[in-house]
């Protein structure tokens, strides 16, 4: 199968959506014929160099471009060079007689950029889209004043109804991948012939199961995560208040100005003792907490996806986390308890009912975590991730709405079921 593959920055030395377009683009390498459409930074390794396995076609990334990093990654504002690159090289190679089997604009993640692959009469799959979640109206008070360029999220459903190009890209691809299924709602507004709900994000291993000293009854709690309002970290502070009766400790690792904040509630709470806050961390040292801790409590009411879920799911730790957004798809009732997102006062009191049954039975923690790290290792895998992607291609070109083909050496398991349930939407 010939697959070509685009993205404004694919790049395995980068963070972000950069490498996780690179880890997409080095699985899908080794099930089909890919090529990939990127910009290149200056003083980066090659990324011909870094996918031997596809063939690359690069651009030079604008300089004016990278002057703010922060501006850059959130608001793309070279996207529109990149769509001419990507459509004036396909234009060619169309021309010169050269032929895909079907195109895949995998990045960017927000919902917010048409594609160049909709003037091309070739098959196309557009995401994982995420993004375009709000905050919920009973928290706006407390989320302060966010940055500008965070504040176009509420243009993006009048985009959805009114932007001919965005609308004619999204209705004329043969499917849309949404990270989590509430992207299909954020979409409603425009005719999609397919939509699939597909986690962007995977993993290369599980760490190995430790049982590290533990005293009975006690409970060490962990949130990783920026300082920022809607990470849930003061919801976290607040649920530990009511849990004065338990031998319960929070740690937090991250750095921004909700810290400062949570410190204050934390005090004023008197649970200041119970609560460490070891600000940004280097990913060694998360990595240590993870294997420390017992539960990940990460309550953050507008995630999109969550990777940093599956870094400890990957660890075998259970999940205390949000019923919305992303954390909603990616952690089910085996691993995690999942909370409703109602207002401050209820969703600490429901943090904390959630946190109970855990404290003392550690029989319990130890089967939620060992359900974790399954779920993590049979959906999150990048080789069987590949493999499911390439099972839906096969099926978008067989125009089949039923049981996904997979590559010799992939056979069908239950998570397909879960992350493909391969349903049309109209």
């Amino acid at each position: 199968m010939k697959v070509l593959l685009i993205a404004p920055n694919i790049d395995g030395t980068d963070v972000g959506e950069a490498f996780v377009a690179f880890k997409w683009a080095e699985a899908l390498a080794a099930l089909v014929d890919l090529t990939v459409l990127s910009f290149e930074r200056p003083g980066r390794e090659a990324l011909a160099c870094q996918l031997p396995g596809a063939r690359v076609v690069k651009w030079a990334e604008p300089a004016w471009a990278r002057k703010h990093e922060r501006l850059n990654a959130m608001l793309k504002p070279a996207w529109p060079v990149f769509a001419r690159h990507v459509r004036t090289w396909v234009a060619a190679a169309l021309v010169r007689g050269e032929s895909f089997d079907l195109a895949h604009q995998l990045m960017p993640q927000a919902a917010r950029y048409p594609s160049p692959l909709r003037h091309f009469d070739v098959p196309y799959i557009i995401g994982p889209l995420g993004g375009a979640l709000v905050t919920p109206a009973a928290f706006r008070a407390e989320a302060g004043t966010a940055p500008m360029f965070t504040r176009l999220r509420s243009l993006d459903a009048w985009r959805f109804r009114h932007d001919p190009w965005l609308r004619a890209s999204y209705a004329g691809a043969a499917c849309v991948l949404g990270v989590a299924p509430y992207v299909r709602d954020i979409l409603r507004d425009i005719p999609l012939q397919r939509f699939e709900p597909v986690l962007e994000l995977g993993i290369d291993g599980v760490e190995p199961a430790t049982l590290l000293p533990h005293k009975e009854g006690r409970l060490r709690l962990l949130h990783v995560g920026r300082g920022v309002r809607t990470k849930g970290l003061r919801d976290a502070v607040r649920a530990l208040a009511q849990l004065g009766d338990l031998d319960v400790t929070l740690t937090s690792a991250g750095a921004g100005e909700e810290i400062a904040l949570a410190e204050a509630e934390a005090q004023a709470l008197g649970v200041a003792d119970r609560v460490t806050f070891l600000g940004r961390q280097p990913r060694e040292a998360v990595e240590d907490l993870y294997r420390s801790h017992d539960v990940f409590l990460f309550p953050s009411f507008r995630e999109p996806a969550g990777g940093v879920l599956y870094e400890a799911m990957r660890h075998g730790l259970p999940v205390i986390t949000a019923a919305r957004g992303g954390p909603d798809f990616i952690v089910d009732d085996a691993c995690g308890i999942r909370v409703p997102v109602t207002h401050p006062a209820g969703y600490a009191a429901d943090i904390a009912a959630a946190v109970r049954p855990l404290a003392g039975d550690s029989a319990l923690v130890r089967r939620m975590g060992q359900a974790a790290r399954a779920k993590v290792l049979e959906e999150g895998l990048w080789p069987a991730k590949a493999a499911r992607m390439v099972g839906l291609y096969q099926s978008i070109l067989a125009g089949s709405t039923g049981q996904v083909t997979y590559p010799m050496g992939y056979g069908a398991s239950p998570i397909v079921s879960q992350e493909f349930p391969l349903r049309t939407s109209g």
